[in-house]
Protein backbone atom coordinates (compact mmCIF):
# COMPACT_ATOMS: atom_id res chain seq x y z
CA UNK A 1 0.00 0.00 0.00
CA UNK A 2 2.82 2.48 0.69
CA UNK A 3 4.14 2.13 -2.70
CA UNK A 4 0.73 2.78 -4.40
CA UNK A 5 0.48 6.00 -2.50
CA UNK A 6 3.99 7.14 -3.60
CA UNK A 7 3.18 6.12 -7.26
CA UNK A 8 -0.43 8.30 -7.15
CA UNK A 9 0.99 11.05 -4.91
CA UNK A 10 3.89 11.33 -7.86
CA UNK A 11 1.17 11.38 -10.56
CA UNK A 12 -0.55 13.92 -8.68
CA UNK A 13 2.91 15.86 -8.36
CA UNK A 14 3.76 15.36 -12.41
CA UNK A 15 0.01 16.43 -13.15
CA UNK A 16 0.31 19.70 -10.76
CA UNK A 17 3.56 20.73 -12.34
CA UNK A 18 2.60 20.31 -15.74
CA UNK A 19 -0.88 22.67 -15.13
CA UNK A 20 1.49 25.09 -13.22
CA UNK A 21 3.76 25.45 -16.28
CA UNK A 22 0.55 25.75 -18.24
CA UNK A 23 -0.92 28.46 -16.24
CA UNK A 24 0.60 31.60 -18.09
CA UNK A 25 -2.64 33.37 -18.98
CA UNK A 26 -2.68 35.20 -16.20
CA UNK A 27 -2.56 38.94 -15.80
CA UNK A 28 1.08 39.60 -14.35
CA UNK A 29 2.98 36.75 -15.86
CA UNK A 30 6.47 36.46 -14.67
CA UNK A 31 8.79 34.90 -16.76
CA UNK A 32 11.67 34.88 -14.30
CA UNK A 33 9.79 33.39 -11.83
CA UNK A 34 8.01 31.25 -14.12
CA UNK A 35 11.61 29.89 -15.00
CA UNK A 36 12.44 29.50 -11.57
CA UNK A 37 9.33 27.52 -10.78
CA UNK A 38 10.55 25.35 -13.73
CA UNK A 39 13.71 25.08 -11.58
CA UNK A 40 11.91 23.71 -8.51
CA UNK A 41 9.62 21.64 -10.38
CA UNK A 42 12.43 19.43 -12.03
CA UNK A 43 14.43 19.01 -8.73
CA UNK A 44 11.52 18.04 -7.14
CA UNK A 45 10.58 15.57 -9.27
CA UNK A 46 13.24 13.87 -10.84
CA UNK A 47 16.88 12.21 -8.87
CA UNK A 48 18.75 15.42 -9.28
CA UNK A 49 20.21 17.65 -7.01
CA UNK A 50 20.44 21.10 -8.86
CA UNK A 51 18.94 23.08 -12.03
CA UNK A 52 19.40 25.91 -14.25
CA UNK A 53 18.30 27.87 -17.34
CA UNK A 54 19.87 28.88 -19.68
CA UNK A 55 18.74 31.39 -23.26
CA UNK A 56 20.01 32.71 -26.31
CA UNK A 57 19.68 35.83 -26.88
CA UNK A 58 19.26 37.35 -30.12
CA UNK A 59 23.12 37.77 -30.63
CA UNK A 60 22.82 33.72 -30.21
CA UNK A 61 25.01 34.44 -27.11
CA UNK A 62 24.04 32.40 -24.28
CA UNK A 63 22.64 34.18 -21.32
CA UNK A 64 22.05 32.50 -17.92
CA UNK A 65 18.18 32.81 -16.88
CA UNK A 66 17.95 31.43 -13.19
CA UNK A 67 18.77 28.57 -11.53
CA UNK A 68 17.56 26.57 -7.91
CA UNK A 69 20.38 28.02 -5.74
CA UNK A 70 23.89 30.27 -6.04
CA UNK A 71 26.29 27.64 -6.71
CA UNK A 72 24.10 26.05 -10.02
CA UNK A 73 24.68 29.47 -11.41
CA UNK A 74 27.71 30.25 -10.84
CA UNK A 75 28.02 26.81 -12.73
CA UNK A 76 25.90 27.58 -15.22
CA UNK A 77 28.13 31.15 -15.81
CA UNK A 78 31.49 29.00 -16.23
CA UNK A 79 29.46 27.55 -18.87
CA UNK A 80 28.88 30.29 -20.79
CA UNK A 81 32.39 31.88 -19.97
CA UNK A 82 34.56 28.62 -21.33
CA UNK A 83 32.02 28.00 -24.13
CA UNK A 84 32.13 24.33 -22.87
CA UNK A 85 29.23 21.67 -21.24
CA UNK A 86 26.11 20.05 -21.36
CA UNK A 87 24.24 23.15 -21.74
CA UNK A 88 26.22 24.53 -24.91
CA UNK A 89 26.19 20.87 -26.50
CA UNK A 90 22.80 21.07 -25.71
CA UNK A 91 21.96 24.36 -27.34
CA UNK A 92 24.15 23.64 -30.71
CA UNK A 93 22.64 20.73 -30.91
CA UNK A 94 19.10 20.58 -30.12
CA UNK A 95 19.42 17.35 -28.60
CA UNK A 96 18.85 16.04 -25.17
CA UNK A 97 22.64 15.68 -23.59
CA UNK A 98 22.28 11.92 -21.55
CA UNK A 99 23.02 11.62 -17.72
CA UNK A 100 26.95 11.95 -18.02
CA UNK A 101 29.38 11.66 -14.80
CA UNK A 102 31.90 13.91 -14.65
CA UNK A 103 34.77 11.62 -13.44
CA UNK A 104 34.76 9.73 -17.00
CA UNK A 105 37.04 10.47 -20.06
CA UNK A 106 34.36 11.21 -22.61
CA UNK A 107 33.56 14.04 -19.97
CA UNK A 108 36.66 15.17 -19.11
CA UNK A 109 37.83 15.53 -22.87
CA UNK A 110 34.51 17.38 -24.02
CA UNK A 111 34.35 19.67 -21.16
CA UNK A 112 37.48 19.48 -19.59
CA UNK A 113 37.35 23.27 -17.14
CA UNK A 114 33.81 22.51 -16.66
CA UNK A 115 34.19 18.88 -15.27
CA UNK A 116 37.04 20.21 -13.21
CA UNK A 117 35.06 23.18 -11.54
CA UNK A 118 31.47 20.87 -11.31
CA UNK A 119 33.89 18.33 -9.03
CA UNK A 120 35.30 20.36 -7.00
CA UNK A 121 31.68 21.93 -5.77
CA UNK A 122 30.98 18.47 -5.35
CA UNK A 123 28.80 17.22 -8.71
CA UNK A 124 29.42 14.35 -10.30
CA UNK A 125 26.78 14.09 -12.87
CA UNK A 126 25.35 16.31 -15.56
CA UNK A 127 22.52 16.11 -18.35
CA UNK A 128 20.49 18.89 -20.46
CA UNK A 129 17.36 18.77 -22.44
CA UNK A 130 16.77 22.00 -25.06
CA UNK A 131 13.76 24.50 -24.70
CA UNK A 132 12.50 23.85 -28.77
CA UNK A 133 10.55 26.04 -30.73
CA UNK A 134 9.90 22.99 -33.64
CA UNK A 135 13.91 22.40 -34.32
CA UNK A 136 15.67 24.98 -32.90
CA UNK A 137 16.24 25.79 -29.29
CA UNK A 138 16.03 28.52 -27.63
CA UNK A 139 17.76 27.76 -24.57
CA UNK A 140 18.34 24.63 -22.38
CA UNK A 141 17.69 22.93 -19.31
CA UNK A 142 20.37 21.97 -17.36
CA UNK A 143 20.44 18.71 -14.90
CA UNK A 144 23.21 18.67 -11.98
CA UNK A 145 23.47 15.64 -9.42
CA UNK A 146 25.56 15.24 -6.19
CA UNK A 147 24.95 11.57 -5.73
CA UNK A 148 26.02 8.52 -7.14
CA UNK A 149 21.71 7.75 -8.26
CA UNK A 150 21.91 7.46 -12.06
CA UNK A 151 19.31 9.01 -14.32
CA UNK A 152 17.22 6.62 -16.34
CA UNK A 153 15.68 7.29 -19.58
CA UNK A 154 12.46 7.56 -18.31
CA UNK A 155 13.48 10.59 -16.02
CA UNK A 156 15.15 12.46 -19.02
CA UNK A 157 11.92 12.21 -21.13
CA UNK A 158 10.13 13.58 -17.96
CA UNK A 159 12.95 16.47 -17.76
CA UNK A 160 12.43 17.01 -21.64
CA UNK A 161 8.70 17.61 -20.98
CA UNK A 162 8.55 20.17 -18.45
CA UNK A 163 11.40 21.49 -20.72
CA UNK A 164 8.79 21.23 -23.87
CA UNK A 165 5.78 22.71 -21.29
CA UNK A 166 7.83 25.79 -20.07
CA UNK A 167 8.25 26.57 -23.49
CA UNK A 168 5.32 26.21 -24.88
CA UNK A 169 4.00 28.00 -21.83
CA UNK A 170 6.47 31.28 -22.32
CA UNK A 171 5.76 31.30 -26.53
CA UNK A 172 1.79 30.57 -25.67
CA UNK A 173 1.48 33.92 -23.55
CA UNK A 174 3.13 36.43 -26.08
CA UNK A 175 0.80 34.81 -28.90
CA UNK A 176 4.53 34.94 -30.87
CA UNK A 177 5.24 32.38 -33.62
CA UNK A 178 8.30 34.23 -35.65
CA UNK A 179 11.75 32.95 -34.15
CA UNK A 180 13.59 37.10 -34.18
CA UNK A 181 10.45 38.24 -32.06
CA UNK A 182 10.73 35.14 -29.68
CA UNK A 183 14.06 36.12 -29.23
CA UNK A 184 13.67 39.93 -28.63
CA UNK A 185 10.65 39.14 -26.13
CA UNK A 186 13.18 36.65 -24.14
CA UNK A 187 15.69 38.70 -24.40
CA UNK A 188 13.38 41.52 -22.93
CA UNK A 189 12.89 39.25 -20.01
CA UNK A 190 16.75 37.93 -19.38
CA UNK A 191 17.49 41.75 -19.45
CA UNK A 192 15.53 41.81 -15.80
CA UNK A 193 17.68 39.19 -14.42
CA UNK A 194 20.47 41.99 -13.78
CA UNK A 195 17.76 44.20 -11.62
CA UNK A 196 16.96 40.88 -9.65
CA UNK A 197 20.49 40.39 -9.02
CA UNK A 198 21.16 43.82 -8.11
CA UNK A 199 18.54 43.68 -5.60
CA UNK A 200 19.59 40.35 -4.34
CA UNK A 201 22.92 41.60 -3.41
CA UNK A 202 21.15 44.66 -1.31
CA UNK A 203 19.26 42.23 0.63
CA UNK A 204 21.74 40.08 0.88
CA UNK A 205 24.65 42.50 2.87
CA UNK A 206 21.73 44.58 4.77
CA UNK A 207 20.41 41.55 5.99
CA UNK A 208 23.27 39.61 6.58
CA UNK A 209 21.53 36.59 4.12
CA UNK A 210 23.30 34.22 1.23
CA UNK A 211 22.34 35.30 -1.71
CA UNK A 212 19.58 32.14 -2.16
CA UNK A 213 17.89 33.39 1.20
CA UNK A 214 17.82 36.80 -0.58
CA UNK A 215 16.33 35.15 -3.21
CA UNK A 216 13.69 33.36 -1.57
CA UNK A 217 12.74 36.66 0.44
CA UNK A 218 12.08 38.36 -2.40
CA UNK A 219 10.32 36.23 -4.25
CA UNK A 220 7.83 35.06 -1.78
CA UNK A 221 7.24 38.69 -0.41
CA UNK A 222 6.55 39.39 -4.79
CA UNK A 223 4.36 36.28 -4.13
CA UNK A 224 2.46 37.76 -1.51
CA UNK A 225 1.81 41.26 -2.56
CA UNK A 226 0.97 39.81 -6.07
CA UNK A 227 3.54 42.39 -7.54
CA UNK A 228 6.32 41.47 -10.23
CA UNK A 229 9.41 40.19 -9.23
CA UNK A 230 11.33 42.52 -11.37
CA UNK A 231 9.27 45.69 -10.13
CA UNK A 232 10.20 45.15 -6.55
CA UNK A 233 13.47 45.04 -7.22
CA UNK A 234 12.99 48.18 -8.42
CA UNK A 235 11.77 49.10 -5.38
CA UNK A 236 14.41 47.70 -3.05
CA UNK A 237 16.80 48.88 -5.51
CA UNK A 238 15.53 52.92 -5.43
CA UNK A 239 14.89 52.63 -1.73
CA UNK A 240 10.80 52.94 -2.17
CA UNK A 241 11.21 49.10 -0.10
CA UNK A 242 12.85 49.33 2.90
CA UNK A 243 15.25 46.01 3.75
CA UNK A 244 13.75 45.80 7.03
CA UNK A 245 10.36 44.31 5.58
CA UNK A 246 12.20 41.38 3.98
CA UNK A 247 13.02 40.16 8.13
CA UNK A 248 10.07 38.34 9.07
CA UNK A 249 7.12 36.82 7.15
CA UNK A 250 5.67 38.95 4.35
CA UNK A 251 2.87 41.28 5.79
Amino acid sequence: MPAEHERVSREEEITSAFVELADTLVAEFDVMDFLHTLTERTTSLLPVDAAGVILLNTQGRMIDATASDERTRRLELAQIEWQEGPCRDCIRTGAPIPDTPLDTEPAQGRWPRFTEWAAERGFVAAAAVPLRLRTTAIGALNLFRARLRPMDHPDLRLAQALADAATIGILQYRAIRDQTVINEQLEGALGTRVVIEQAKGMLAERLGLSPDEAFQRLRTRARHHQILLTELSRQVISGKADPEQFTGPPS
